[in-house]
């Protein structure tokens, strides 16, 4: 199949590029720079040299499509709301291009807004902006086949340079403290860039029979315990601190998003295979620069 991939470029859309190719499928990119649009079309991808905001563009490359996988989204968190609600126009721009086919499109979410330990068929609260997976459920019932994949909070992988676990580092370097907040049992999942690109492709290949699928390999790790990984790893104290510490970040480092991953894994004989998350923070590469 041809794939149409947003994010083409970015962390893990270029993962999601990379495995199509490896598997014999096309790809066009979207790509917004000259630089990344070279660097995707030496992938062997075809390039839309193209913005989130041009609409026509999107449009036309989706329906030139078999399938879409849509992962773009501006992380500048200074103007979340305005960039959530980006999002809903691209993933409206993109099912109405598929609307009357039987193409299907696979939208990019988080695990913000659901229980402790979720599970695929969990819905999210509505507490969070960011409108991804129900803007694929307002899809759904226009007759268009979508479906959502939830990212688990720490897509990992050295050479990560965005992201939570990065940020994470980095506020431990600023202030010489690996932190977390409380008493730190709080729990993030994880899950490796590389695993995480595969699932996108199994889902296509096998008909995207379910509305949500889970990009979770570690599904409850303490955020004591990744915050401890880190400071271990940069010879830092770890200690609790209070919301201040943390920032704008602090919703995030004291939230629960643990989550199961196991109906995915037997829907789609998914089977993650990269190093978990605690491995990869204990390689020295992974917190370099």
């Amino acid at each position: 199949m041809h794939v149409f991939v947003t994010g083409a470029t970015g962390w893990v859309g270029s993962a999601i590029v990379t495995d199509l190719l490896a598997a014999g499928h096309g790809v066009t990119g979207l790509a917004r720079s000259e630089e990344k649009a070279a660097a995707l079309a030496a992938s062997g991808a075809r390039v839309l040299r193209a913005t989130l905001d041009d609409h026509q563009a999107l449009h036309r490359a989706a329906g030139a499509a078999d399938a879409v996988i849509h992962t773009a989204f501006d992380h500048d968190f200074s103007r979340f709301a305005e960039n959530a609600a980006q999002d809903r126009r691209v993933i409206e721009v993109l099912g109405s291009a598929l609307e009357g086919t039987d193409r299907p499109i696979l939208v990019t979410s988080g695990l913000s807004g659901l229980p402790r330990g979720a599970t695929e068929v969990d819905i999210p609260a509505p507490v969070s902006p960011r409108r991804s997976e129900m803007a694929a459920r307002a899809l759904v019932e226009r007759g268009v086949r979508a479906a959502t994949v939830r990212l688990a909070p720490s897509v990992h992988g050295v050479g990560e340079t965005h992201g939570f676990v990065p940020l994470l580092i980095r506020k431990a370097r600023e202030t010489g403290i690996s932190a977390y907040l409380g008493d730190g049992q709080n729990r993030w999942s994880g899950v490796h860039r590389s695993d995480a690109a595969r699932l996108y492709r199994l889902a296509l290949e096998q008909g995207m029979t379910e509305p949500v699928y889970h990009a979770v390999a570690d599904e409850a790790v303490p955020f004591q315990v990744i915050a401890t990984a880190i400071g271990h790893r940069l010879g830092l104290p770890v200690a609790a601190r209070e919301r201040e510490h943390f920032g704008w970040f602090a919703g995030m480092a004291g939230a629960e998003m643990s989550a199961s991953g196991a109906r995915t894994r037997a829907l789609l004989g998914w089977s993650p295979t990269g190093p978990d998350l605690l491995t990869d923070l204990d390689q020295p590469g992974y917190v370099a620069g």
